[in-house]
């Protein structure tokens, strides 16, 4: 079966950054970054990305274009006994697919309140009643009826793409995306560092306390940010790259690519927090006082942002949601395509079976985070599949795929058509230096949920959708894994495009 293959380089690279750029580059390393020493973070941040962040990314290119399959596929040609390992990074992305579509459905529902601050005075109460938070992750309280329509819409258009392909659908949809989210946070940027205060709030983002650099924790926190930015370690990179021609330079591209995307990182760090810092200054406070990160910072602590603008108040607004909206899709659309190809490569099925045999439970499954559940239990999931599932991903393929085979063989198919060559370096990063981080941030992750569950949340409700996630993963593992493909572990030869 001829593969799917990407019509030009530029179309690739900006998929894989289309990919990496998410809604974490906006509301997570910003926070991240000024709980961890602000200015001083950036120089572990940047130590990470060149040891664990760079080097995964080599291998994963490589891996993908080298061995034609998803990472099913692709690392069972690695090793028959490495295929587990892939369906798990499938499973994974499977579960961030049903729960990460829910945010962007929030994104669509705000960047329509943006135009004339629905959210009024109090945007915290608003965004609660406006999904029916319900009391615990085990009350469902019924689908949320004003959520229906976006979630819908979402869906079509993700479907829509997803059954076109990846030159025809994927493609196209990254070379439009794109191009629009850098143009609506450069207004944002812009519109950021005119406003008063906009110093304060840059200042407090990248003022270096260096005291914090002998802390552990932040080397720790440096390499999380890096790892869960580059969407890596969940089956997409190796899927991306499986669909490129042989003569592909992917060193230079894992470099292009984490360059684009870190430096969307700071460029988008700077436009949050020169609002944040307007925000402070007119309020009479620090920044410290209304800084915050994730859900919080998008749903809650922006759009009160936004109320305090002195003009444009609903441009502004609607370029925030607007580049969650692209950078959220962008991300959905390659986290989807993991799967379907992790399902079409293993069993052989044209490429629109496979798209529905993923995008039907899925959507199924989904509408579970568009009841009055939905924020506790995405909160409860994203925690566990991000902490222990994609960092324990991440630790087991730079484990088996470094230590039980010869890395010098993938150094040699990555130098290959590189313009510049990678060195030892590489191999040692990833053999030693991201498997000790990683090993010791899955085990410290695993062990505080057991001592401390997770958040306020009930026991009953961490061992249920938390612990549950993971298992429900694990066996679902066990079973594809279990499952003889029309194909199984043929011959490579068989799978190579002429080229």
């Amino acid at each position: 079966m001829k593969r799917d293959r990407w019509n030009s380089k530029l179309g690739f690279l900006l998929a894989a950054i289309g990919s990496a750029v998410g809604l974490g580059n906006i509301w997570r390393f910003p926070y991240t970054a000024v709980e961890n020493g602000g200015g001083a973070f950036l120089v572990p941040y940047f130590f990470a990305i060149i040891t664990a962040g760079i080097p995964i990314l080599i291998l994963e290119y490589t891996i993908g274009k080298s061995y034609r399959g998803g990472a099913p596929v692709a690392l069972a040609r690695i090793n028959k006994k490495f295929e587990w390992l892939g369906w798990f990074q499938v499973m994974v992305a499977f579960i961030i697919t049903v729960y990460y579509l829910a945010i962007i459905v929030w994104v669509i529902s705000y960047i329509g309140f943006a135009f004339t601050q629905a959210w009024g005075n109090d945007p915290t109460n608003f965004f609660l009643k406006y999904l029916g938070v319900s009391s615990s992750a085990l009350k469902l309280g019924g689908i949320q009826g004003n959520l229906v329509g976006p979630f819908l819409a979402i869906w079509i258009v993700a479907a829509f793409i997803m059954y076109r392909g990846v030159s025809k659908g994927i493609e196209i949809a990254c070379k439009i995306a794109l191009p629009a989210l850098l143009i609506l946070t450069a207004i944002l940027v812009v519109r950021g560092i005119t406003l008063p205060g906009a110093i304060d709030g840059l200042n407090y983002l990248f003022t270096p306390n260096w005291e914090k650099i002998t802390d552990s924790s932040v080397w720790v926190a440096a390499y999380g940010q890096v790892f869960f930015s580059l969407s890596i370690a969940f089956a997409i990179m190796i899927a991306y790259s499986s669909y490129l021609p042989k003569d592909t330079d992917v060193v230079n591209s894992a470099f292009i690519t984490a360059t684009a995307n870190h430096g969307f990182e700071l460029f988008a760090g700077i436009g949050v927090f020169s609002i944040l810092g307007y925000m402070a200054h007119m309020q009479g406070v620090a920044v410290k006082e209304v800084a915050a990160g994730g859900v919080g910072l998008a749903f809650m602590v922006f759009p009160e942002a936004i109320n305090s603008l002195p003009a444009m108040n609903g441009l502004i607004g609607v370029c925030f949601f607007g580049t969650l909206l692209f950078a959220g899709f962008t991300s959905l659309i390659s986290i989807i395509q993991a799967v379907i190809s992790g399902i079409a490569d293993k069993f052989e099925l044209e490429h629109k079976k496979a798209t529905t045999i993923v995008i039907v439970p899925a959507f199924f499954i989904s509408i579970l985070f568009i009841t009055g559940a939905g924020l506790n239990i995405l909160d409860i999931v994203d925690a566990f599949i991000n902490n222990i599932g994609v960092a324990g991903a991440g630790l087991l393929e730079v484990f088996l795929i470094g230590w039980f085979f010869n890395l010098e063989t993938l150094r040699q198919e990555a130098n290959e058509f590189s313009n510049f060559s990678i060195g030892k370096w590489w191999i040692y990063a990833l053999k030693i230096v991201t498997v000790i981080v990683l090993g010791f941030m899955v085990i410290s992750n695993t062990i505080g949920y057991i001592r401390n569950g997770y958040g306020n949340y009930a026991t009953i409700d961490v061992v249920v959708f938390g612990w549950g996630s993971l298992l429900v993963g694990i066996i679902a593992t066990i079973i594809l894994t279990s499952m003889k493909g029309k194909d199984g572990y043929a011959d490579l030869s068989k799978h190579k495009e002429v080229e």
